[in-house]
Order: structure tokens, then C-alpha cells, then sequence
């Protein structure tokens, strides 16, 4: 009892320890510098941060790696990756050169940084969030070193011990002639470096034949390190996300952080979406009560089945009814043609009923009533793809959701037959991201199958960019981007061009 109470540590003595000193070994604890563009992220960052820039940054980068397994999920090439990423990335991850001289270098690197190691936390429960996590972080990386000059790649690789030897200036001159003859290379070019590494490391380059062999060693050019460097990168961040998995029941006790990083795990499913109703409105479109049923041709599978259901049975159960009024709130809907709509679709129940059971909900959705001063005076926002997938499955009876997650296949392909959707590669498209749980990526292409003809016609005549079309995570903006494509020649130019 006596020796428990010696080992026991005094409370007071442990409140006064610093608890970034507790947990990393290094005793210096001043602000991280970022002396190059590239990062491995060795390093946990310690200086202080706000819970604000904590989420909407992790948020940000959320929405650069959703987009980048989009684009890998669609096939697209390396060019037309990396063409479609530079608008997005200079919106929500930034990230200059060193030869730039832009006055936010350390804000952007120090977003960098902090937005990878919240994300690590927030993808490293599971192994399949890890796995997920490591290859959309190894896209990222890639991306950027592809963009890096040859000096600052340079500079960058030296610093990083890759354990190679850099090949003297003795071996080049003695292997000259069999330096020049690998892919590329320049005999005039003396910026360029080489290395020596086993072959085994760079089998790709072995391949084809882009390096020179000699004792076992392969001789690589600089500007051919990215296989190389990107595998490394990828080793060391796997490594790193199994400790991270293990630290993370010590992170329980954090009241404030587990909740932000439950909700961007669950993001990850599909990203987040926030709703404008600014920038969710569509010019020149009739949202009446009447004008509904026309309108419905542009909404999302969910919000079509709950349309569906409606009309066939005068009627939808609670989650049902909040998801749709929302909405339909978001494409413009006002409260008093909602009260409209729904007056007349519950045509089976009396106004004394309608106005008891049915009315109040309606006008608490808008803000019109409620005690809640959260919601009181703009009301509930209408639900993402993410929340739809993620909360309040549906049951029996039930018609809200989302039917490629909630769906079985058959009644998910009568579903999308029953609405046009007959293409067989189509379809089995649709299956595959159903198996694989990439839900909202069906969603996409189903859009982009049901509108192919005005989005080529779009990209050719200059109204709306790849950014501009980049992966849908909301319903509202499915409705939005389907109704001024399906009305190009009548929605002014200046309306369509949306902003990216």
C-alpha cells in the first residue's frame, strides 16, 4: 500500500508539465519551419491552434483527397488529374513554391501540415480508412512533386534521407556514354543529379529502361526519382498510421476533439457538403407548388423516390417528410408554396388533421416556429449526401435515405429503370460502386450518364469548367447543376457560369 502510494504521481506536480512535452521527446517546442514545398510529414506539429481552424481545415483537405479518388474512380489520366485538381487545390489547399516569394508560404505549408496530421487521426481506426487514407495522401504527394521545379525537387530530396548515394562527379564522367543513352537524358544538363540505389527499388524504371545498371546499382536521374520518392512516401505514412492507431484510445479523454473526428471520418464515406442557399438557387427556374412534378426530372435518386412514394400514396413518414421539405426548401421552395405542396399531396387527410399533425413541422423546417435559437429564423438546412448515408436508415414503410446504400441491387435497378436508367454498363457500373460502398460515386454516374450530351456541350463551348463539375456531394447540387444543363439555351450565359 506504502509503495503505491510513493509511485503514485502528485496531481499538482502533473498539472504544471507541459502536455506537448509529455507526449513528444523533443524538448524544443518553437514554431515549425517549412523550408521546402513537399512535406513527409515526420513531424507531429505542437503549436497552438483554434477548434475553428482545426475542422475547416482538416474539411479542406477532406474535399481535395474526395475529389482525388474521384477522379482515380473515374479513370482519369495523370494530365486530366491534375488539369482538374488545379482549380480545387488553389481554393482549399494552396500550396506555392519557394520561388514564388508569396507572403502566405507559411500559412500554406502550416495548413499543409496541420490538415494532414487531423485527417491521420481522423482515418486511422480502421484499416480500411487507412488504406483509403494512404493512397488518396499518395495521390496528393505525387500531384505536387510532379509540379516541383527540378532545383526545388532537388533540395527537397536531399533532405529527406532516402538512403541512396549520390553518384560523383568522377562516375558520371566516367559513364557518360552510358548515362546519355538512358531515356532523356542530356549531357549538357549539370543541374541534374543522380543516384545510386538497388534496383529492386526502382523496378518500374528497370522496366523501362530509364536507368543505368551496374553492379546491381541503378543509376536515377533526378527528374526519374518520383517512383521512388512516392514509395518511400507511402511506406513511411503506412508505418506512421499504424502508430497512430494505436495512440488513438488515449485521444477518448479529448471531449473536444473526438466529435470532429468522428464527423470527418464519417465524411470520408463522401465528403460534406455545406448548404448556401445563395449559391443554390437556380435563376429563371418556376419553384411553385404546381411546377414540382416537372421540376422532379432534375432531382437526385433519393429525392425522386421520396417524390415517387408521395404521389403513389398521398403520404411519407417523418424522416421522409423532413428530407424532402428540406430540399425542396434548398431549390427555392418558400414556406408558403411548401405549405401548398404538401396541403395538396396529403390529399387523404382532412385540414383539420393536415394543420395538427403535418402543418407545424413544415414551418419549423423554415424557422417559422420553434423555441430552438439555433434554428429560429433560417430553420433546418437541408441534408447532404454525407448525412443521408450516415444517419437514420431507413425502415419498413420508410422512403427516405439513399437507395444505392439502402437499396438491394434489384430493387436499386428497378429503381433506376423505372427512371430511364437502362444502359447495361450503366448499371453494372452502379453495382460495382454499391459493392465497394462508393455510394456517392454511383450518384455521379448516373448524372453524368442522364447528362452527357449538355456536360461535352458545356466543356466545348466554355460555360462550366471541370471545376465547376467536379464530383456532386449534395442533392440540392445535383438539382441546381442538372436544371441549368438541361437549359443551356435558355438560362442566360452569365447565370450557368456558376462559381467553381
Amino acid at each position: 500500500m506504502l509503495r503505491q502510494d510513493y509511485n503514485r504521481i502528485d496531481p499538482k506536480r502533473r498539472n504544471v508539465l507541459d502536455y506537448r512535452k509529455k507526449q513528444f521527446a523533443d524538448p524544443a517546442y518553437k514554431e515549425t519551419e517549412y523550408p521546402h514545398r513537399l512535406n513527409f510529414y515526420a513531424t507531429p506539429p505542437t503549436a497552438d491552434i483554434t477548434l475553428e481552424q482545426f475542422e475547416q481545415w482538416a474539411i479542406d483537405r477532406l474535399r481535395i483527397l474526395a475529389e482525388l479518388e474521384a477522379c482515380s474512380f473515374r479513370n482519369k489520366s495523370p494530365a486530366e488529374t491534375a488539369s482538374h485538381m488545379k482549380p480545387l487545390l488553389e481554393k482549399y489547399l494552396p500550396l506555392d513554391s519557394n520561388t514564388s516569394s508569396s507572403s502566405k508560404l507559411f500559412a500554406e505549408r502550416q495548413k499543409d501540415h496541420y490538415s494532414h496530421f487531423i485527417l491521420r487521426l481522423a482515418f486511422a481506426s480502421t484499416e480500411d480508412l487507412r488504406r483509403r487514407f494512404s493512397r488518396v495522401e499518395t495521390m496528393l504527394f505525387r500531384l505536387r512533386l510532379n509540379e516541383d521545379t527540378l532545383r526545388e525537387r532537388n533540395a527537397f530530396v536531399q533532405s529527406i534521407n532516402l538512403d541512396c548515394e549520390p553518384v560523383t562527379e568522377e562516375e558520371r564522367n566516367e559513364y557518360r556514354d552510358e548515362l546519355a543513352a538512358t531515356a532523356g537524358f542530356r549531357k549538357n544538363n549539370e543541374d541534374e543529379l543522380w543516384f545510386k540505389v538497388d534496383w529492386e527499388r526502382v523496378p518500374d524504371l528497370v522496366e523501362g529502361r530509364r536507368v543505368f545498371l551496374k553492379a546491381g546499382k541503378a543509376y536515377v536521374p533526378s527528374r526519374e526519382q518520383a517512383s521512388m520518392v512516392v514509395a518511400e512516401f507511402t511506406q513511411r505514412l503506412e508505418r506512421a498510421l499504424e502508430l497512430t492507431a494505436r495512440a488513438l484510445p488515449r485521444l477518448d479523454e479529448d471531449d473536444r476533439l473526438t466529435p470532429i473526428l468522428d464527423h470527418l471520418s464519417k465524411n470520408f464515406t463522401t465528403p460534406d457538403a455545406s448548404y448556401n442557399s445563395s449559391t443554390s438557387s437556380v435563376p429563371g427556374a418556376d419553384i411553385s407548388a404546381r411546377n414540382v412534378d416537372a421540376l422532379s426530372s432534375h432531382f437526385p435518386l433519393c429525392m425522386q423516390h421520396l417524390h415517387r412514394s408521395l404521389r403513389r400514396d398521398s403520404h411519407l413518414k417523418h424522416f421522409g417528410r423532413l428530407q424532402y421539405t428540406l430540399f425542396l426548401k434548398g431549390i427555392g421552395l418558400n414556406l408558403e408554396e411548401s405549405l401548398v405542396f404538401w396541403r395538396t399531396s396529403f390529399n387523404k387527410v382532412s385540414d383539420d388533421t393536415f394543420n395538427k399533425e403535418y402543418k407545424y413541422n413544415v414551418r419549423h423546417s423554415y424557422g417559422d416556429v420553434g423555441g430552438d435559437s439555433n434554428r429560429r429564423g433560417g430553420g433546418y438546412s437541408p441534408f447532404s449526401c454525407q448525412k443521408i448515408l450516415t444517419e437514420h436508415p431507413p425502415g419498413p414503410g420508410e422512403a427516405h435515405g439513399c437507395p444505392y446504400r439502402h437499396f438491394n441491387l434489384e430493387n436499386l435497378n428497378t429503381l433506376l429503370q423505372g427512371v430511364g436508367i437502362s444502359d447495361r454498363a450503366v448499371l453494372q457500373g452502379v453495382k460495382q460502386d454499391k459493392d465497394s460502398q462508393k455510394f456517392h460515386m454511383a450518384c455521379n454516374r448516373v448524372f453524368e450518364y442522364v447528362h452527357k450530351k449538355e456536360i461535352q456541350k458545356a466543356k466545348e463551348e466554355g460555360i462550366m469548367t471541370s471545376a465547376q463539375l467536379e464530383t456532386i456531394v449534395h442533392p440540392n447540387e445535383y438539382f441546381k447543376r442538372s436544371y441549368l444543363l438541361k437549359n443551356l439555351g435558355k438560362v442566360k450565359t452569365e447565370d450557368v457560369k456558376m462559381e467553381g
